[in-house]
């Protein structure tokens, strides 16, 4: 498995004493203690640091360690414009851009859908499209695009980025249409289902579709504490902080973990490649001595 961490960008982490430089120092740190990757958030609803834009400060500051973003909602951007960033991104990091990708959730994300005009019913067609627009703009100079939902006469010429192709693209999700969507047209999965079990049968789906690589990898949340009960308590009131919801509606959406043996529990999901870690963190100093424990649990940090 390789390793990444969620920077915690929110505005909930800001409030809390957090700050834009000490995230980039973060991202530094992740570098020297041998994590794989670094990984920043996207959300309108929950407002945080603009991740491109962050990644962009983090290019500047570290030379190998892979920028991520967990997810990027394509439909906030215009789609030749992102095309146009994510390339001079990619370009500033050197190649070590990989691009987590949503369309957003019901019930939570209409609002910001209905912001940027864009029609929540049509979402993934949007996102499908979008996709596939970057690529073309990242391998040619097409003179137009006409998609499901996207249609354009006229587009502009794009720098190429430093991976030929461009960045990887992931995309999350777990449901029968997410799946099939990603053996037909992504680079990876990231999802977070809390069974290993239903990962290992939904990823044994994907490549029983497809004969191109896919790339397995895991979104999962962590609170390290030698008490259970504690550690279930701070779960709880992290996910009331960040979903407005408990942590018996949410765990049973996404993977939580608490414990001291969160690495023993990460090696259920056996099939994940590369595991993206979320602190259940809001405070700094509690996401700081989180980031302690995190690296003697893992074996090859630090």
């Amino acid at each position: 498995m390789k390793f990444g961490l969620l920077l915690p960008s929110g505005q909930a982490q800001l409030q809390a004493g957090g700050s834009a430089r000490a995230l980039v120092e973060t991202a530094v740190r992740l570098e020297e203690l041998g994590f794989d990757s670094v990984w920043v958030g996207d959300s309108l609803v929950r407002a945080r640091i603009e991740p491109l834009t962050l990644l962009t400060a983090i290019a500047q500051a570290t030379e190998r360690i892979t920028l991520g973003t967990a997810v990027l909602i394509p439909a906030h951007r215009h789609p030749a414009q992102a095309a146009l960033t994510i390339t001079s991104l990619d370009l500033l990091s050197e190649g070590r851009l990989v691009l987590g990708v949503g369309a957003g959730f019901p019930g939570f994300s209409e609002q910001e859908f209905d912001l940027v005009g864009v029609r929540f019913k049509t979402r993934f067609s949007h996102l499908d499209d979008t996709v596939t627009l970057w690529r073309q703009l990242w391998t040619g100079n097409p003179e137009s695009f006409h998609g499901k939902v996207l249609h354009y006469d006229w587009l502009p010429e794009v720098p190429r980025p430093a991976r030929p192709g461009g960045p990887p693209v992931w995309l999350a999700g777990i449901t029968p249409a997410a799946l099939d969507r990603t053996a037909r047209l992504y680079d990876g999965w990231l999802p977070y289902p809390p069974n290993p079990a239903e990962y290992a049968s939904a990823l044994a789906t994907i490549r029983g579709t497809t004969d191109r690589p896919v790339t397995p990898a895991l979104f999962a949340t962590v609170y390290l504490e030698d008490d259970v009960e504690r550690g279930t308590a701070a779960l709880d009131a992290y996910c009331r902080a960040t979903y407005r919801q408990p942590l018996d509606v949410i765990g049973r959406i996404q993977v939580m973990l608490t414990g001291p043996d969160i690495f023993a529990q990460l090696s259920r999901f056996t099939d994940a490649e590369h595991v993206l870690l979320r602190i259940a963190a809001v405070d700094p100093a509690a996401f700081a001595g989180q980031l302690e424990k995190l690296v003697d649990v893992l074996p090859y940090a630090g």
